[in-house]
């Protein structure tokens, strides 16, 4: 085979596989969108204001959770400090589907992963590969408040069954 066939080739490769991940990275999109991450996840958007500017990057509201403490939505942009960077596809994965993230403590009660458990691994590769797309935005989110501690800033309280 000629130099400039196998140009045309690798050429064709290339773009096949651009194709596959902007695929895999249009239906992350799609599937973020009907499982509202951003309803939890954008600064605002549980007043009713997102800003877009802290997309998926974290809330400084929390839900409080009697006996339980206050959780606060964290970043789950790929910024290394505040959101996801450091965090593998594996990770991140188990993290939706069994609310455990990768230092073994439990996500926030409110978060429906036993919902999101049942993604197929295509939907889990394609959640993860959006996420890790977006620009990472640095946000620092509060950590968990114990029941007994004084949350630092505004949450809803959620009643329990």
């Amino acid at each position: 085979m000629s130099a400039s066939k196998w140009s045309v080739l690798a050429a064709s490769l290339c773009m096949t596989f651009s194709a596959q991940a902007e695929d895999l990275v249009t239906r992350g999109e799609y599937l973020a969108r009907i499982m509202d991450c951003t309803g939890c996840h954008t600064g605002g958007a549980l007043v009713g204001k997102p800003d877009p500017a802290l997309y998926l990057a974290g809330a400084q509201i929390g839900f409080g959770i009697p006996q339980a403490g206050v959780f606060y939505p964290p970043n789950l942009t790929p910024d290394r400090e505040t959101g996801l960077g450091a965090w593998s596809e594996e990770d991140i994965l188990k993290a939706i589907r069994t609310g455990v993230r990768p230092d073994g403590r439990q996500l926030a009660p409110v978060m429906p992963w036993q919902s999101y458990a049942a993604l197929t691994d295509a939907d889990g590769r394609a959640l993860v590969a959006y996420l890790k797309s977006l620009p990472p935005i640095r946000n620092p989110v509060p950590q968990v408040v114990g029941p007994t501690e004084k949350p630092p800033t505004p949450y809803l309280t959620v009643s329990m069954p």
